[in-house]
């Protein structure tokens, strides 16, 4: 039997998930992004090896990864019928899908200063419990 060589997550790898998670990214994403971003291409099923998570963790985060431009998903022909087989690579390096979620964690801290000033204002100026 021939055994195919997959990737595992690992330290280093755990160490990103879990700063992707304090930033606010799901962490079944963070953990199937980091796999993804390891291997030319994939199949649902080595992610879910890889990566420790189950089939429709993998399905949600996917979707996820294909919504935001970040992963192509194609579909693997197969003999017989049942369920199809996908194959997932990615569009863009780990590299610029790092600068899109540090933009967008940057966009949240500028709408949370707006909306800290504007509180500030309300409260200062006596419009409410005044």
């Amino acid at each position: 039997m021939k055994r195919k060589n997959s990737y595992v997550l690992d330290k280093n790898d755990n160490e990103a998930i879990q700063l992707f998670s304090e930033l606010g990214m799901p962490k079944n994403l963070a953990k199937t992004l980091l796999y993804v971003s390891e291997v030319k291409e994939c199949h649902t099923k080595d992610i879910e090896r890889g990566a420790d998570l189950r089939q429709p963790e993998v399905s949600v985060a996917m979707r996820e990864l294909g919504r935001r431009g970040w992963v192509t998903k194609r579909n693997v022909k197969k003999k017989g019928k049942g369920r199809p087989i996908y194959s997932y690579r990615f569009v863009k390096d780990l590299s610029k899908i790092w600068k899109d979620f540090e933009q967008e964690k940057l966009q949240e801290i500028e709408n949370v200063k707006k909306d800290l000033s504007k509180l500030k204002n309300i409260v200062v100026s006596g419009k409410i419990g005044g």
